[in-house]
């Protein structure tokens, strides 16, 4: 999760959000070096006398500056495009969870299973144990299975709401009346948090999620507890 004076992206724990991080990376390694060619450009242009200004009306210099960038928005749309058809692309899924936006806390359901579902609220600050964390706690987490396929579809019951868990790659809109779908797979176990990222009323901020990441064995024992 995120701490205080955090600069960069939280820790990836999924191969899609290492994609995005990596991304990142490559789209900012361009911008750095075009805005350090016009900073130096700039900073030429005011210190040094312009003894060849007949450059400016050069074909070449012409075809040059159309040329350039077209190139650099080709190398960054390739592995955009990439990146956003893996989002996108879910074969053979291991295991289905309907997750519901309401006003203001979320529902969940696992569809392969019967009678599986619950509601997850808001832990009040006033019941949080030592070591939970304020505003970010739920009363019932979503336990799922790591290193598996799993679908996600996403809807909501009143107004737009946003299902996002940021180390997951995962941001998904819940829309009324229609259904949305995203794919997550995790590499390593652990606890995910994420928040309504959409502005759906005054207790916006009070809707967490909490997601429990968890070898299949463990996901197995949980579910025969549950049902």
């Amino acid at each position: 999760m995120a701490h205080p004076a955090q600069l960069g992206f939280q820790d990836a724990a999924s191969p899609i959000m290492e994609e995005l991080m990596y991304f990142h990376d490559h789209t900012l390694m361009i911008v750095f070096l075009i805005s350090s060619l016009v900073l130096y450009i700039i900073s030429l242009m005011l210190t040094t006398e312009l003894t060849h200004t007949s450059t400016m009306d050069a074909q070449e210099v012409e075809t040059v500056w159309t040329i350039l960038p077209a190139v650099i928005l080709i190398l960054i749309a390739l592995p955009s495009l990439r990146i956003l058809y893996m989002m996108d692309e879910i074969t053979t899924p291991s295991l289905t969870l309907k997750t519901m936006g309401h006003q203001w806390y979320w529902s969940y359901e696992y569809t392969d299973y019967e009678s599986l579902c619950f509601d997850s609220y808001m832990t009040p600050p006033l019941e949080l144990d030592p070591g939970e964390l304020r505003l970010l706690e739920v009363d019932n987490r979503v336990v799922l299975p790591t290193e598996m396929s799993i679908r996600m579809l996403i809807s909501s019951e009143d107004v737009l709401h946003s299902w996002t868990v940021p180390s997951l790659g995962v941001k998904t809109d819940a829309i009324p009346g229609r259904l949305n779908q995203a794919t997550l797979m995790t590499s390593r176990p652990g606890i995910y948090y994420g928040q309504c990222s959409e502005i759906c009323g005054a207790n916006h901020s009070f809707m967490p999620i909490v997601l429990e990441l968890v070898p299949l064995k463990h996901f197995e024992e949980w579910l025969l507890s549950t049902l």
